[in-house]
């Protein structure tokens, strides 16, 4: 898991081959007026989805892991509460192939404050709760394939 400034995100590319393109993307479009929805950037490998949150409370988020996608968080309005926990550190739990997700039962071990101008990354072995907003949050999700 990474959390940092958005002007940091470029010291980030070389984690994933992916993140550069991801990066040129998000430099290049006006995030606040774009409109909610998915953007593909590379088929099956690279979205941008622009989306806004409902109100959600800690006892309401629940950990996911993603097996074949790497999660990049970006609020773009309102503060966010993401929950995090090491997948190694959870039980065994389904997977769905298809949504590329796994749910888990129970709170966060931690929660980290993301605010507009931040970002955190969460890989595969992240259990990550996000969404926890008294308010609700106008946010990107960028999706990088492992």
């Amino acid at each position: 898991m990474v959390i940092d400034k958005l002007e940091n995100l470029e010291q980030y590319v070389s984690l994933n081959p992916l993140f550069a393109q991801a990066l040129g993307y998000l430099r290049s479009t006006d995030l606040n007026a774009h409109e909610n929805g998915k953007v593909s950037l590379v088929e099956g490998k690279l979205t941008v989805n622009f989306s806004q949150t409902k109100p959600k409370q800690k006892g309401e988020a629940r950990l996911e892991t993603h097996d074949a996608f790497i999660d990049i968080q970006i609020p773009l309005s309102g503060t966010e509460v993401i929950g995090y926990t090491p997948r190694a550190e959870l039980p065994e739990t389904p997977y769905n192939a298809e949504d590329d997700i796994s749910f888990y039962e129970g709170n966060a071990a931690t929660y980290l404050v993301v605010r507009p101008g931040m970002f955190a990354i969460f890989f595969p072995q992240d259990a990550h709760a996000p969404g926890i907003s008294p308010d609700g949050v106008r946010k990107i999700i960028v999706k990088a394939r492992v």
